[in-house]
């Protein structure tokens, strides 16, 4: 690993502040800052439904190892979905940005799909939850205890009350023989669903191991296989998630879909440009780098409700060097940047994570990070932004932000 493992002196109690920095820069690390805690509630948003895919706040105290099971800090975890429910997004939950299948095991995102379920219901906070086959060995070969595994988490999603979002199972990449599998497998679940669902397709720039997902390496072919699915069974497909990092396939795939079926973006590299969409339609979001940016993208998308597309894309275009910086290849290390960019926020009182994957990226991409997120003004209090930064520096001898 190249970049920080366990930055000591962000997890305690911090030093005074720097001269000039305000009260927020020393409160007890244990909350969040006064700047950071949820907004005022505001509207829902009218003109796209938008999720942002939520990070988990790790406790930073518990005797764990990267492969034991997660230890999450609930509080923070949960007061952080407030805050995206307060800027009118709705929460993706327990999806990649969660760390499913990345330090985040089935048990604890069953418990965070209960918890986060129960405090959308006090605020009325539209919610999507990720099913999907993690509580299985990483190469299972067996269908049935595939389709198993999803009926499982399926069906725990719906007794807790969420959206569900089908998520693409490494096993059942490991499993299928060809399209037909998937048909089969796909065909099953939906017909059992008691709700629509989100049909989640990431492609192998997010996860290598999804590689051939739909039962072919060719895109042309899984899309062809992707869209029969969600034909051989109308009405119960919400919408699909689409993360292949091609805006140009998506704008196609997003015209093949019926009416009623709505494309979530999932590119976060193009997401304005899809999201403001042309003549023929737009994409909806579900998007990881909502996270950091859910002010300003809930800021961005009113201007849409408005119908000033202009003013959206000028105000959104800007956060596309951010968005690229932090899935940068290996892609799949996102969530270090935008766990990063929580705890500079003040929304977490340390830099740890599960599976202790603060260390999947290095230190000059973490000061990159921090120095776009500044320049797009993401923090509450950036004298407190800073003050972190030079801390975590300090701890592996690097020179001041």
């Amino acid at each position: 690993m190249n970049g920080p493992a366990h930055p000591s002196a962000p997890q305690g109690a911090e030093p005074p502040p720097p001269h000039g920095a305000g009260p927020s820069a020393h409160n007890r690390t244990n909350r969040p800052v006064p700047g950071a805690r949820p907004a005022p509630p505001r509207p829902p948003l009218r003109s796209r439904t938008v999720f942002a895919a939520a990070h988990v706040v790790a406790d930073p105290h518990a005797d764990t190892t990267p492969d034991g099971p997660a230890a999450v800090d609930w509080d923070t975890t949960l007061a952080f979905r407030h805050h995206l429910w307060a800027h009118g997004l709705g929460v993706a939950e327990a999806m990649d940005t969660a760390q499913r299948g990345a330090g985040l095991d089935w048990g604890a995102a069953a418990e965070l799909i209960r918890r986060s379920a129960a405090e959308a219901g006090t605020v009325g906070g539209l919610l999507a939850c990720g099913a999907g086959t993690d509580q299985l060995p990483p190469h299972e070969t067996s269908l049935d205890r595939v389709r198993g595994a999803y009926e499982e988490q399926l069906g725990l999603v719906e007794d807790a009350g969420g959206r569900p979002v089908l998520m693409a199972s490494r096993q059942l990449a490991a499993a299928a023989t060809g399209p037909e599998d998937y048909r089969t497998l796909y065909g099953h679940l939906l017909r059992q669903a008691a709700r629509p669902v989100i049909l989640h397709w990431l492609g192998p720039v997010f996860d290598p191991a999804l590689a051939g997902y739909w039962g072919s390496e060719e895109l042309d072919a899984a899309t062809e296989t992707f869209l029969a699915i969600i034909a051989d069974h109308p009405g119960k497909v919400d919408g699909i998630k689409v993360s292949l990092l091609d805006p140009a396939r998506e704008v196609a795939l997003r015209r093949r879909l019926p009416g009623t079926v709505r494309c979530y973006t999932g590119d976060d590299f193009h997401y304005p440009e899809l999201i403001a969409g042309d003549e023929h339609g737009f994409s909806d979001a579900l998007l990881g780098v909502f996270d950091p940016l859910a002010p300003a993208a809930a800021d961005a998308v009113r201007l849409l409700d408005g119908g000033d597309t202009a003013a959206f894309r000028a105000a959104l275009d800007p956060t596309v060097a951010l968005a690229r910086h932090l899935f940068q290849a290996p892609t799949r290390h996102y969530k270090t940047g935008i766990v990063l960019l929580a705890w500079l926020a003040g929304h977490q009182s340390h830099f740890t994570m599960v599976g202790g994957l603060q260390s999947a990226r290095s230190l000059p991409h973490l000061r990159r990070a921090h120095e776009l997120a500044d320049g797009l003004g993401l923090f509450p209090d950036p004298e407190l932004a800073a003050h972190r930064m030079r801390q975590l520096l300090a701890v592996y001898g690097a020179q001041d932000a």
